[in-house]
């Protein structure tokens, strides 16, 4: 009798189990359509001012309203997936929580784009290709076209996967896609590609070794000693320091650059400014700070809160002020030609219309999609906390300017991603202490999920094939159809 009561309990209980998880899953599912419905009201929102504004004859109208909503589309994309980078090892790091993060990336996002995004852009990315004479100005609309919504489906492709892609690689391909297609191979800039292939590789590279040297030097000057209050009195104000001038140096070659050229000199100077300011005024708080402290390092942990708050708030405004063109750029260059005698230009003028498009869509994608992938990148690749997410975001900074000092093509994506994977493999190299011993009694700790670690990878791998293939079949279809 008792076995047959308990029976029926358990199917009971496990009938309320897939009845609350077919109600969770229908909750999901609607609170998504909202969600979309929003972003569809944007698009809309866009093709009707574009249309009622903007005086065209009809075909061009309708190339133009095509245009800005699939750029729109495209600033969608962006902040679903890109800021993620960005605002994730916060998150993961227990500093901020999603929401918080969702909030301070989408005002420095906008932020960003609108005050320093420039009033000129390239309208051909990264001087991928050379139109040339012998591309007319409607194949050169349509290959734009193709290229931009190219770069968007592949990104929405890749977000839905949790794949943390780079927006800058996936313009790039749908742009040699699409060139391909419209006049060759000897349309493409292969020197430039072979750079842009290149950095697949020393972006992560350069990420992660910067971030796991940073790391050894935290745990080994301040986390791992006896005296932790002590260590983080000397060490934090330092690291502070570093940060403070890595940022500035960061936002004059990149986040401002767009607004202001500044000198080596100036650069130079600002950057021993700043890093003497952010020394001389960290001490004494930290100090302070420190006395209200155990020697624990959990409450170690908390002096890098506020820094990191900082440098992730920096790295969304240079983001949105440098990747707002990833979006608009080709639309600015389509809008271009049909300025009066103005043709397929190197470098055109951004319109206010069209700036306003790619910073409201960057910042509205964060807002509804992009707390996916910021969980994803906060806290599924490894385990973080606050000096990791700290090392991430330093390490980021750093890494631009290194590179940038050398000539070196990197992406801002796989630099974040890097450093992180960097931390992980980091802590399973100092955590695993058998490591290159023969023993094989105790199995080693893999502190970086490498479902992860191959799936990013592969899609970094063929990202620009990827978005090139969909661009060519994009730019075939739109040319039978004008036929």
């Amino acid at each position: 009798m008792n076995n047959n009561s308990n029976k029926t309990d358990y199917r009971y209980v496990n009938d309320l189990r897939r009845l609350a998880y077919s109600q969770g899953k229908l909750i999901e599912q609607k609170k998504f359509l909202i969600l979309l419905g929003i972003a569809a009201i944007f698009l809309i929102l866009v093709a009707v001012v574009v249309e009622q504004y903007i005086s065209l004859g009809s075909e061009q109208t309708f190339i133009l309203v095509a245009a800005a909503m699939v750029g729109g589309y495209m600033a969608l994309n962006i902040g679903a997936n890109d800021v993620a980078n960005n605002m994730g090892p916060a998150v993961g790091g227990k500093v901020i929580s999603v929401g918080t993060a969702v909030v301070i990336a989408a005002i420095c996002e906008s932020s960003g784009a609108l005050l320093a995004g420039g009033d000129v852009v390239s309208t051909v990315s990264k001087g991928i290709i050379s139109p040339g004479d012998f591309v007319t100005t409607t194949d050169f609309r349509y290959l734009m076209l193709s290229a931009l919504l190219a770069a968007a489906l592949w990104i929405n492709l890749a977000t839905f996967f949790n794949s943390p892609v780079s927006t800058t690689h996936s313009i790039v391909g749908g742009i040699l896609g699409a060139g391909l297609t419209v006049a060759g191979a000897s349309i493409v800039n292969w020197g430039t590609m072979a750079a842009i292939a290149a950095s697949w590789v020393i972006s992560p590279v350069f990420g992660g070794g910067v971030a796991a040297l940073l790391l050894y030097l935290i745990i080994v000057k301040i986390l791992n000693v006896k005296d932790k209050r002590e260590a983080a009195s000397k060490w934090v104000p330092i690291l502070i320091s570093l940060m403070a001038g890595a940022f500035t140096a960061y936002m004059a070659l990149k986040g401002l650059k767009k607004i202001y050229k500044f000198s080596t000199y100036e650069v130079y100077l600002y950057t021993v400014i700043f890093m003497m300011l952010a020394y001389f005024l960290s001490k004494p708080y930290i100090k302070n700070k420190v006395k209200s402290l155990e020697n624990k390092k959990e409450d170690i942990y908390k002096l890098f809160h506020l820094p990191l708050l900082f440098g992730v708030a920096l790295l969304c405004f240079a983001h949105g002020a440098n990747d707002v063109a990833n979006a608009i750029g080709p639309l600015a260059a389509i809008v271009s030609t049909f300025t009066p005698n103005e043709g397929i230009a190197a470098k055109v003028s951004i319109p206010l219309w069209v700036m306003v498009i790619g910073a409201i869509g960057i910042a509205l994608g964060l807002l509804l999609f992009g707390p996916k992938l910021i969980n994803t990148v906060g806290q599924k690749i490894t385990r973080l906390n606050a000096p990791r997410a700290y090392c991430v975001a330093l390490s980021s900074a750093i890494t631009v300017l290194i590179a940038t000092t050398l000539g070196l093509p990197v992406s801002s994506t796989h630099i974040a991603i890097g450093a992180i994977f960097g931390i992980g493999f980091l802590r399973e190299f100092r955590e695993n202490p058998e490591r290159n011993s023969s023993s094989t009694s105790r199995a080693k700790r893999k502190l970086v999920r490498r479902n992860f670690v191959y799936s990013i990878g592969a899609a970094w791998i063929i990202t620009v094939p990827a978005s090139a293939t969909i661009a060519g079949t994009i730019y075939y279809l739109l040319s039978i159809s004008s036929l």
